[in-house]
């Protein structure tokens, strides 16, 4: 039992706490409790035991076992221990969801690698939480373009480490808007992305001479990316009107249409081969997207728990590979 009482003192009253432990009485009386030990602490040791009690009970409510970090809320202060920085990062971005919580870390006085380690944490969990919605809207057989087209706006990194960002601008000409344009890393040149239906054929198979052919609709995209390619690069070689900085000399397209789920090994093989003949036009699948978007987070992440389904990806296939930086 706690008991609290106060100590007067002359200029101030004293919070002092009694801790108080009881005991049955031996028979016949063994109904009656008798107090058996106690201690007396005062109101600094008060003040301890019951910040120390609040942290034990958070663990204690959390309902699982497992290791837990003690962060001083007033001071702002925790000792990490043996805890990997990353490990701690990542935890503690799940719980520091709210924006303006987020926005406050940029002015926080951290070290330099949990301050590092913040950021992977958080870009990394951006990526994967969007593989996941990716990953949903192909499961789920969203057909919707302009849907695709968001979710490829927002997150360009997947289409490989040789583009990091994308240009807001998309008309290159009168009646001409491209999907995506994406610079690369390396020379800051800019290539093109072309985006058709998830539901739409990719290769039709030629019984009679045994061998895959474009569908009509990705040739009709490989010549609108033949269209597009020309214009860019006679209007942006030393920059595109109104936008200087937008340089395009001999741009390369990518184009995504169809899925390629559930594909045996010689279709995969034949995208990848009539891909190789083409020039400067890569064809890739939503599903290829996903697993490049799949394997650049498990790059910067720890090793996934488990390995996807199926592997879309034929081999190495980014689509401009040279062009990586590492």
């Amino acid at each position: 039992m706690l008991i609290p009482f106060f100590i007067p003192h002359s200029d101030h009253s004293e919070l002092a706490v009694k801790l108080v432990t009881y005991a049955k009485a031996p028979p016949p009386d063994d109904w009656v409790l008798v107090e058996q030990k106690s201690i007396s602490i005062g109101e600094a040791s008060s003040r301890k035991l019951l910040t120390a009690l609040r942290t034990r009970l958070a663990v204690a409510e959390s309902g699982e076992a497992g290791n837990f970090l003690v962060i001083r809320v007033a001071e702002g202060t925790a000792q990490l221990g043996t805890h990997d920085p990353a490990k701690v990062a990542a935890a503690l971005t799940k719980v520091l969801s709210q924006d303006e919580i987020v926005q406050h870390l940029q002015g926080t006085e951290l070290s330099t690698e949990l301050i590092s380690a913040f950021r992977g944490a958080i870009r990394l969990n951006e990526m994967r939480t969007a593989v996941s919605q990716l990953r949903k809207l192909l499961d789920e057989g969203e057909g919707s373009e302009p849907v695709y087209q968001d979710w490829c706006e927002k997150h360009s990194w997947a289409f490989g480490n040789a583009y990091v960002l994308r240009d807001e601008v998309r008309e290159i000409s009168t009646g001409d808007a491209l999907d995506l344009m994406l610079p690369s890393v390396i020379a800051g040149y800019r290539d093109i992305v072309e985006l058709k239906r998830p539901d739409m054929p990719v290769l039709y198979y030629d019984e009679p001479h045994k061998n895959y052919y474009f569908s009509a609709d990705v040739s009709k995209a490989i010549g609108q990316c033949h269209r597009y390619l020309d214009v860019l690069h006679e209007v942006a070689a030393k920059g595109l009107r109104d936008h200087p900085e937008i340089v395009a000399y001999h741009p390369r397209a990518i184009i995504v249409i169809g899925s390629s789920r559930q594909w045996p090994e010689d279709r995969l093989r034949s995208l990848h081969g009539l891909n190789r003949r083409l020039s400067g036009i890569t064809v890739m699948t939503y599903d290829h997207l996903l697993a490049q978007g799949e394997r650049l987070v498990e790059m910067l992440g720890p090793k996934a728990d488990s390995a996807p389904d199926f592997d879309p990806l034929p081999g190495d296939f980014n689509p401009f590979d040279e062009d990586i930086p590492f």
